[in-house]
């Protein structure tokens, strides 16, 4: 046998033995208590759809996967811990658009989500709709937009802060529509659908849970949503597309990452029981109740997903000078 053939059978047995501890910890896996950052307070709708998965995935996985809410800094600070949490598929992220928005938002993060996550499911995702208070003059975006027009600045809209759901759909509506409406930020999303209800705003952002009672009391008028299609809860509902704006669409998602270091073969097995846990169909009901769809990707779709909404956020914020402050 030649050197050559020698070398190569050596660098074969090197690569199967260093595969070796990676299918050990897989085969082990898990045998403790898994964890799940949510960044965001208990309540929210990451923390829901987190919720409701979390007792499935511990039921298949025959461990517990424990919720921790770690809130703050628009969830820098819940996934600055999970960037630098061991790979061991001991610690899971659950979030949603601030990881393909932080980035730009804001430049000087400690983490990067495209290199120090592994995307494991997108599991949620929908629309959230555009509010008026009823007062306004305008009954649909092409008037909204009209109305922007004519009155550069003088309308406003409340959101729940710098890159939250409410400020970055408002703020790609601006995008798309070239209008200067003026953000006013409140301290969660409570505050800005009260400041909206009074007439204190006169445009807000808001899920279907969230907005869909002030719609039905008739104390806010629904001009649109944001999705590509109509939401069944609210079918006389335009899209935004169908309102003048072919090209916008937003739509809110919560997805399941781990540390980027995880082994390939956990982040197979981890994709396995959440699209399970998410394919449940109390799950899918409360889901759809909500306003929402169960989509349960792959990991590469997830990936995906993420690679063209970090591009597209970095054009709009970077376009529209869109401050974290």
């Amino acid at each position: 046998m030649s050197l050559k053939a020698l070398d190569g059978i050596f660098a074969l047995l090197l690569g199967v033995l260093g595969l070796i501890p990676v299918l050990a910890l897989a085969q082990a896996w898990p045998a403790k208590p898994i964890r799940m950052i949510v960044p965001f307070p208990p309540g929210g709708s990451v923390d829901t759809v987190a919720r409701l998965i979390a007792p499935r995935m511990s039921e298949s996985l025959g461990q517990s996967v424990v919720i921790d809410n770690r809130p703050g800094a628009s969830s820098n600070i819940g996934m600055e811990l999970a960037a630098r949490s061991r790979g061991d598929g001991y610690t899971l992220l659950a979030n949603t658009v601030p990881v393909v928005a932080n980035p730009s938002l804001f430049p000087k993060l400690p983490f990067q989500p495209e290199k120090d996550f592994a995307p494991i499911s997108l599991v949620v995702t929908g629309p959230v709709i555009i509010l008026v208070h009823p007062s306004v003059p305008a009954r649909n975006v092409k008037e909204l937009i009209a109305l922007a027009k004519a009155k550069p600045g003088a309308l406003n809209y409340a959101s729940a802060g710098a890159g939250t759901l409410p400020h970055l759909a408002a703020e790609l509506l601006k995008y798309y529509t070239q209008t200067n409406i003026t953000q006013v930020a409140y301290k969660g999303g409570g505050p800005a659908l009260t400041a909206a209800i009074s007439g204190e705003v006169e445009i807000t952002v808001q899920t279907l849970v969230a907005g869909g009672g002030q719609i039905s009391a008739g104390r806010l008028r629904a001009l649109a949503v944001t999705s590509r299609k109509r939401l069944p809860q609210l079918p006389e509902v335009p899209t935004v597309a169908e309102s003048g704006v072919p090209q916008y669409e937003f739509n809110t998602w919560v997805g399941v990452m781990a540390p980027a270091s995880t082994p390939g073969a956990i982040i197979k097995l981890l994709n396995e029981h959440v699209v399970k846990a998410a394919r449940a169909p109390e799950v899918n009901e409360r889901v759809v109740r909500e306003g929402a769809e169960i989509v349960a990707s792959t990991p590469e779709a997830f990936r995906a997903t993420i690679a063209v909404e970090t591009a597209l956020w970095a054009k709009v914020i970077k376009e529209m000078g869109i401050r974290a402050d």
